[in-house]
C-alpha cells in the first residue's frame, strides 16, 4: 500500500511544472475519481429485489431449521421421559439416534450458510458487473486514471481538489 501511495505521490509531484520560484504549477492536475462502492450497489433498483429474494430464501432455510430443531427436541424429550425404563440396547440406540440427528442438523445449518452465501453471490454478480462497467465508462468519459472505493477504511482521506466525487454520477447512471 505504501509503495502504491509513494508511486502515486511521486507521479503526481513530478507531473507539475515548476515556475522560476520553485512553486508547482497546479493548472495540470491528474485526476482520480472516488465513490462508495457499497452505496452505489445499494442504490441500484435491482438491489432491493435481490435483498427481498435473499430474505425469502433465508425464511425458507430458517423454517426448515426450526422444523428439524423441533423434531430433535421432541425426540430428546421422549428420550428423557423413557430413559429410566429403556433396556440398555434401546437406550444406546436412542442416544445414537439423537447424536445422528444433532450431527445432521449441524451439517444442515453449515450447508445452509454456504448455500445462502453462494445464492447471494450469484444474485449480486450481474449487479456488480453492471456497476463495474458503469464506473469504467464514467471514469473514461471524465479522463480519470483511477477510481478509489471509499467504502472501507483503507482510504480515510482523499483531497477533493485532486479527485472527482463519482457517487451521484454513478447513482444517476444506474437508475
Amino acid at each position: 500500500m505504501i509503495a502504491i501511495l509513494f508511486t502515486i505521490h511521486f507521479s503526481l509531484s513530478s507531473s507539475f511544472a515548476q515556475d522560476s520560484t520553485g512553486v508547482a504549477d497546479s493548472t495540470r492536475m491528474i485526476c482520480f475519481g472516488y465513490l462508495d462502492y457499497q452505496k452505489a450497489l445499494k442504490s441500484m433498483p435491482q438491489y432491493a429485489l435481490v435483498q427481498q429474494q435473499m430474505a425469502d430464501l433465508r425464511k425458507q432455510y430458517d423454517a426448515e431449521m426450526q422444523r428439524v430443531t423441533d423434531e430433535f427436541n421432541r425426540k430428546y424429550e421422549d428420550f428423557l421421559e423413557g430413559q429410566r425404563e429403556f433396556p440398555k440396547t434401546i437406550l444406546q440406540k436412542r442416544q445414537t439416534e439423537l447424536q445422528e440427528i444433532m450431527t445432521r442438523n449441524i451439517a444442515f445449518k453449515e450447508e445452509s450458510r454456504k448455500q445462502l452465501a453462494e445464492a447471494e453471490r450469484e444474485a449480486l454478480a450481474p449487479l456488480k458487473i453492471r456497476l463495474a462497467e458503469t464506473v469504467a465508462r464514467i471514469a473514461s468519459e471524465h479522463g480519470l486514471i483511477l477510481v478509489v472505493n471509499t467504502a472501507s477504511d483503507a482510504c480515510p482521506y482523499l483531497n477533493p481538489d485532486w479527485g472527482e466525487d463519482l457517487n451521484q454520477l454513478v447513482a444517476n447512471a444506474l437508475q
